[in-house]
């Protein structure tokens, strides 16, 4: 059973969107996204307006960790994103929605998570 997610650019997304799309329990996706910052920071902003916790993240971030298994420069970085991701989890422990930035595909998907 897979769930279908609405997609939509950064441009078509205003404020009341937002608001509407956060009211809803379902995930949406923001493609074609040029300043992944800038979006993540518009979409953080309009749910914690509301009074809710989110956690931003980056997608495939365990690939990052993978480097840990070699040896040499690639495990120093795959050590330190493991610590620096516990550390995030922890600072954002129970959210309410998480956004994952996916900067390779220039999207970025909201996600409720209580």
């Amino acid at each position: 059973m897979s769930i279908d997610i609405q997609r939509f650019t950064a441009d078509e997304l205003d404020s009341e969107k937002l608001d509407v799309l956060i009211s809803q329990p379902q995930p949406f996706q923001v493609v074609g996204v040029g300043d992944i910052s800038a979006t993540v920071s518009k979409n953080e902003g309009r749910i914690e307006k509301i009074g809710l916790r989110c956690r931003v993240y980056t997608e495939y971030w365990a690939t990052a960790m993978a480097g840990s298994l070699f040896s040499g420069v690639a495990s120093v970085v795959g050590q330190a994103s493991a610590v620096g991701i516990a550390a995030h989890r922890l600072a954002t422990i129970n959210p309410d929605y998480e956004i994952g930035k996916n900067k390779l595909a220039g999207t970025i998907t909201v996600k409720h998570v209580k």
